[in-house]
């Protein structure tokens, strides 16, 4: 089937007035929960995947026996959801494959995403690129594989982004469309399974640091139970926006690369490029200028600097929202939504 008539008939599916919803709210919801445990459940199924005072969620065996498990676990999500679009949602296969996600591939759309993504971390960007001087090894292919030659830096920019991804965005989001739930409802609600999915990173940790206090474990997975569902809900935007389940796992990997912005404390001393600002600074050992004030760090110029692009990149972020998520294969279309027309 042609894109057009793929993407007219994701239009009849997700159209209110037009037909009755394929599922209801309720049932969405027992699937949606049911995918989240078929996702988190393996990992305490297996000695292998349980976590223990001994073995942490860290080590290269249990990595590998996760990665194999929730590779399972999302191949049999995805067909399940394939079989309810075309089933229940009386789909061709051709859109069903569009509301997952998979196909067609739109390289625009994926570099626009990624674009967008980089202008809202300009501050961080700057900070390891600039301030830390890693820009040198950005492009080195050298510096790939060694990112992905552990089994943890696989884990966290491979298969984390693309089996949460395949779970959390292609294969519950749709089931969120076949039951005409408005797309703002969507964005703020679908990542919550996201977000719940990570809370048993509690019970992990405080196995593995069992004299931190339960209150202090529980803060923590409330900090990550609150970033994991912000990305959800930007992943999802996206994923609504552009129909490309190939965008949010690259930009998830991304993310997970450059990690949290930092909001409070001086920008690390480390390799500086280009004139040093309101700072002192000396050669390195390789000849690397090294911007340097009285103490060691870098001077108040490279914070300042910073945060206004911290602050540049949030206001840049809003601005662009919309026209680099604006695409040809968006599933929904959130302007006809808030007029009532959808």
């Amino acid at each position: 089937m042609a894109p057009v008539g793929i993407l007219a008939r994701l239009k009849s599916l997700y159209s209110k007035g037009q037909d009755e919803p394929s599922l209801s709210v309720h049932t969405v919801v027992v699937f949606s929960v049911a995918l989240t445990l078929l996702y988190v459940l393996p990992f305490y199924l297996s000695h292998a995947t349980r976590p223990s005072p001994t073995l942490s969620r860290d080590a290269p065996s249990v990595i590998r026996a996760r990665i194999r498990a929730v590779t399972g676990s999302c191949v049999a999500s995805s067909f399940i959801v394939l079989w309810l679009i075309v089933e229940e949602g009386n789909s061709s296969l051709g859109a069903a494959l569009s509301m997952l996600g998979w196909w067609p591939i739109d390289l625009a759309d994926i570099l626009r995403s990624l674009l967008l993504t980089a202008i809202l971390f300009l501050g961080p960007l700057f900070e390891r690129g600039i301030a830390e001087g890693e820009w040198r090894t950005w492009f080195r292919r050298s510096k790939l594989s060694e990112s992905l030659s552990g089994w943890i830096g696989w884990r966290n920019y491979v298969a984390g982004p693309v089996t949460e991804e395949v779970m959390f965005r292609s294969a519950i989001i749709p089931l969120h469309l076949l039951a005409h739930i408005s797309p703002g409802r969507v964005v703020f609600i679908a990542p919550l399974y996201f977000g719940i999915a990570h809370v048993h990173h509690f019970y992990e940790f405080r196995l593995t640091h069992p004299d931190t206090s339960v209150l202090a474990s529980l803060l923590r997975s409330l900090f990550q139970f609150g970033y994991t569902t912000i990305f959800g809900w930007y992943a999802t935007f996206i994923y609504l926006r552009t129909g490309s389940l190939i965008a949010v796992i690259l930009v998830h990997s991304f993310c997970n690369w450059c990690g949290l912005p930092r909001f409070w404390g001086r920008v690390e001393a480390g390799e500086s490029f280009g004139v040093p600002i309101n700072t002192r600074g000396k050669e390195d050992s390789d000849g690397n200028y090294v911007a340097e004030d009285d103490d060691g760090q870098l001077g108040i110029g490279w914070t300042i600097a910073y945060y206004l692009l911290l602050v540049l990149g949030a206001v840049s972020f809003a601005q662009c929202l919309w026209p680099l998520t604006e695409s040809y294969y968006g599933l929904v279309s959130f302007t006809e939504s808030k007029s009532g027309t959808k």
